[in-house]
């Protein structure tokens, strides 16, 4: 976080599925815009370096992320995704008998996504079920959003887009907004 920029981490389930390439190809087609915000892209996943450099040299046509130029973080140990609470796992068990602990779910991460400030705060975090791909411009006008608040000291009302009222944070600035909305 050192490096002065705003951070997009978003985790997908696996390498070499099916909503997940669409939304790989979807965060590179914005990466231009990400990065006139100041804002790095980083893409995750519980695959494993050679699952990625794989799924990386695969065509876009053979349901690949060929062209992809951002960094694909590999946590094939689960440690992060686990801390973070995103693995699709309902239930652990573990055998005393042989120390083995077994899961029930895909143990795979959901779609979650998390937008980081300057700083190294989270400013926004979510997660979407396994089957409903993410719209990347819901993002790029939440980081919008974001660095009008820290700007302009000013908060962002309900579907705020850049060069919309925003409202003083407080109440006649609301009933102020309100009033003319």
């Amino acid at each position: 976080v050192n490096n002065k920029k705003k951070v997009l981490l978003f985790w997908y389930p696996k390498d070499f599925t099916f909503v997940c390439p669409t939304e790989l190809h979807a965060f590179q087609a914005a990466l231009a815009e990400f990065e006139k915000r100041n804002t790095v892209v980083i893409g995750a996943s519980c695959d494993t370096p050679e699952v990625h450099f794989a799924w990386l040299n695969t065509p876009k046509d053979h349901g690949g992320i060929e062209g992809v130029t951002y960094s694909i973080l590999a946590d094939s140990n689960r440690n992060l995704a686990s801390t973070l609470g995103i693995l699709d796992i309902t239930n652990e068990h573990y055998n005393e008998e042989t120390g083995v602990i077994t899961v029930d779910g895909d143990n795979v991460t959901y779609r979650a996504t998390y937008l980081i400030d300057e700083e190294g705060t989270v400013f926004h975090e979510g997660i979407n079920h396994m089957p409903v791909g993410r719209n990347v411009g819901e993002f790029l006008r939440l980081i919008d959003a974001y660095t009008h608040v820290q700007e302009k000291g000013e908060v962002c009302p309900a579907n705020w887009e850049e060069g919309k009222d925003a409202m003083a944070p407080n109440a006649k600035g609301t009933a102020e907004y309100l009033a003319s909305h």
